[in-house]
């Protein structure tokens, strides 16, 4: 399972690092291309994606993989 964060870079684009790397997996012009990019890349490797703000924060998560807390039913 493997965690991808999308951010904001140095240069006002957007990217999206895989949890504990260095660098970058990749970089975009918009927010909405990289959230494609770290969505399709955590449902590969069964893990969970974590859409930054411009500021930073942590504004939204999805998990594709193993969820601590499936919906009943």
């Amino acid at each position: 399972m493997t965690n991808y964060h999308t951010t904001p870079d140095w240069n006002g684009n957007w990217q999206v690092k895989k949890e504990s790397a260095k660098r970058a997996s990749a970089h975009f012009d918009t927010q909405k291309e990289a959230m494609r990019y770290g969505k399709d890349a955590a449902k590969k490797d069964k893990g969970e994606h974590f859409i930054h703000g411009k500021d930073g924060k942590i504004r939204e998560r999805d998990s594709y993989g193993n969820d601590p807390f499936p919906p009943r039913g």
